[in-house]
């Protein structure tokens, strides 16, 4: 494929992103006003956020693998549809029909969850090893960007109309995307169509649900006895954890390939996906952070102390993503995953200081564009064959996923207990222990190498097109 057909290919693949990624910033600033108009409690009001995470969290394994069997044309053009599906259902909700709401909230994260890894795995069906890093790097700046410009778009919306209408604007968008991705996206399939493995989706699906359920259910001032409280899903969640083992073993075409788990490349890449997770979430906490340290009272004033941070991710992505055609994954993430950790300490060990915040907000941000955007996904391109690109990046969603449920809980915890100096602190040596995981990636030429060879061994994996 020639460099313009790329290009293009690649600006649909953006658009969709964004388009996800918007919905999560705009809603934001509509909670009060969602609130408000159903008469519900802030409580029942995180359900808003919480089922859309919960269904895009399943979405997610169950759209990439249909893509590796049906093609990646078809499933994004459906994850799209099923997105703008959601948002009209979700707009058309009205009071009291809160259940209506969740529904359409639940269908949009349902076709969001494939959107960003079936994008991931058309840019390795159609970029050459050597341009990919740039085309990923730019995909993963499209968060950075949502970030920045969603609340001050959802803040411009509901003033000139209705919260419905952050839900109505999608529909056009959706339209405009699905008119271009179905004339130039390449449906990359395999030659034969084989079966799907239903029963191991089926556990996967509530085991997931049972994680999120009981991770989002803790109480962090109080996690003893929450844990205890919870346990029963905990268990639930081993349990169903060893009859996917069980039952992928005997499965002719897993949901999970087995392929994907055999590798000391694979493992690291989940582990650092994992930590890039934890390093995420953690700074969802920075407003309370420094209306504690900083003396800063005004909400909306405490809120904008994160773009610091947005604006480094926004930047570093597309950074990240042109060192990775240069250098590797392996220099890139040990760059990220100590630059990141420097930036948690540093705002950990000077809490009060408005210099060194800003400072470790800037580092934090380059860090976690090294970690959460190109280079991880690259590493999944490069040790997966063509047949199951999608889900290989699915895999690691699902890691990057746990990782935030689970560094949630555990920063309110430590701020809860103690401080949340302390809960970065407690980060930065999780940081560390990436910087020496990271040392264990393949360098460059071994990492081209298994690029180019797993791509020689998918023959019947073809691409039709447009």
């Amino acid at each position: 494929m020639e460099d313009k057909k790329r290009n293009q290919v690649l600006l649909i693949l953006f658009l969709g992103v964004l388009m996800g990624a918007l919905d999560i910033a705009i809603v934001g600033p509509a909670m009060p006003a969602i609130r408000s108009s159903f008469g519900i409690s802030e409580r029942m009001g995180s359900w808003i956020f919480g089922i859309y995470v919960l269904f895009n969290l399943i979405g997610t394994p169950l759209m990439a693998k249909l893509s590796d069997i049906f093609g990646r044309k078809s499933i994004y053009m459906l994850d799209i549809t099923l997105f703008a599906v959601g948002s009209l259902v979700t707009a058309l909700s009205t009071p009291p029909n809160f259940w209506l709401l969740l529904v359409g909230r639940a269908i949009q994260g349902f076709g969001a969850g494939g959107v960003f890894p079936v994008a991931s795995a058309v840019i390795g069906d159609t970029f050459p090893t050597e341009k990919r890093g740039g085309a990923l790097g730019l995909i993963g700046a499209v968060f950075g960007i949502a970030f920045l410009i969603g609340p001050l778009l959802g803040s411009g919306i509901l003033k000139l109309a209705g919260w419905n209408w952050l839900f109505i604007v999608n529909l056009p968008i959706a339209a405009v995307i699905l008119f271009l991705a179905f004339r130039q996206i390449p449906n990359t399939r395999p030659a034969a169509v084989s079966t799907f493995d239903w029963t191991g989706m089926g556990i996967l699906s509530v085991m997931l649900a049972a994680l999120a359920y009981s991770i989002n259910q803790l109480d962090q001032s109080a996690l003893g006895a929450s844990l205890l409280q919870n346990a029963p899903f905990f268990i639930l969640v081993v349990l169903l954890l060893a009859a996917l083992v069980w039952v992928e073993r005997k499965s002719a075409n897993t949901i999970l390939p087995p392929s994907l788990f055999d590798r000391r490349q694979l493992t690291l890449a989940y582990i650092l996906s994992a930590g890039a997770g934890v390093g995420e979430v953690s700074m969802v906490f920075i407003p309370e952070m420094v209306k504690k340290t900083l003396n800063i009272s005004d909400n909306a004033t405490a809120g904008m102390m994160m773009m610091p941070v947005i604006l480094a991710m926004a930047v570093g992505s597309p950074s990240a993503g042109r060192m990775l055609d240069r250098f590797g994954s392996k220099m890139v993430i040990i760059f990220g995953s100590a630059v990141m950790t420097v930036g948690m300490l540093l705002m950990a060990l000077f809490p009060a200081s408005m210099v060194i915040f800003i400072l470790s907000s800037l580092l934090i941000g380059l860090g976690l564009s090294a970690l959460l955007g190109a280079p991880i996904r690259y590493i999944m391109l490069s040790e997966s064959r063509a047949s199951e690109r999608a889900t290989a990046q699915g895999v690691t969603t699902l890691f990057t996923s746990t990782g935030q449920l689970l560094s949630g809980a555990l920063v309110g915890a430590i701020a809860a207990s103690g401080s949340y100096a302390q809960a970065f602190f407690v980060i930065s040596f999780i940081g560390m222990v990436l910087v020496l995981l990271s040392a264990l990636l393949k360098g460059r030429s071994a990492e081209l190498a298994t690029s180019r060879q797993n791509s020689a061994e998918s023959p019947a994996f073809r691409q039709d097109l447009p």
